[in-house]
Formats: structure tokens, sequence, C-alpha cells
């Protein structure tokens, strides 16, 4: 069983550093679910993760606090609205709009209300 936890762990980490490049891929989640994995299958792998420099504060911050840092918010809500403004110029349907529109808010309201880390 320990290294199905290890084998997700690094499929996350790998999965989350696509992110890193990939507009719309979120990396936090993927990184999260990579820690846990990490707690069950390999103490040292989670503890690199955890003290890792650029990763590790946003999954510190999440873990300590739920907090979600400054910056990623503000990136967080610029590619939501940078993703509603291209559906609106690709005229997509109104029910497409609509629906997108409500996840939208939601996933904002969601970023909003989370405590931030600076």
């Amino acid at each position: 069983m320990v290294l199905f936890w290890r084998f997700l762990g690094v499929s996350c980490v790998a999965i989350g550093s696509v992110g890193v490049v990939v507009p719309l891929l979120p990396t936090t989640p993927f990184l999260l679910l990579a820690a846990w994995a990490f707690a069950k299958g390999s103490e040292r792998w989670r503890d690199w993760l955890l003290n890792h420099p650029r990763l590790g504060p946003s999954i510190r911050a999440w873990q300590t606090a739920r907090a979600i840092p400054y910056r990623a918010k503000v990136v967080a809500i610029l590619s939501l609205v940078f993703s509603l403004a291209l559906a609106l110029w690709l005229s997509l349907p109104p029910l497409a709009l609509a629906l997108q529109v409500t996840a939208l808010v939601a996933v904002s309201a969601f970023i909003l209300t989370r405590p931030t880390a600076y």
C-alpha cells in the first residue's frame, strides 16, 4: 500500500508541476493531494514537499490556517475573469454562459472567503 501512496503523491506533484506553466490547470490542489498521499507513503517526500522553497509555503498555509496566499488569490480571480471574457468573446450559447457564470461565482466566493496568507 505504501507504493500506491508514493505513486499517487509523485503523480500529483507531476500534474501540479505541469499546472505551473499550463494556464487553467490548477497546481495547488494537486500539491495538497500529494502532501496527503506522501503523509501515508513517505514522510521524507512529504517533508521535501512541505519545505520546498516555491511549493511549500502555499501547502503549509492551507494545512495550518486554511489560508490562500494573496498572490494565488489574485492570479486565480484574474484567470476566472479571463475565462469568462474568453467565453463572451467566443459568443458561447446563453445556457453555457449561465452555467459558467454560476461556477465562476461559486469558485470566486470560495477563494475570497478563505483567509489570506502573506
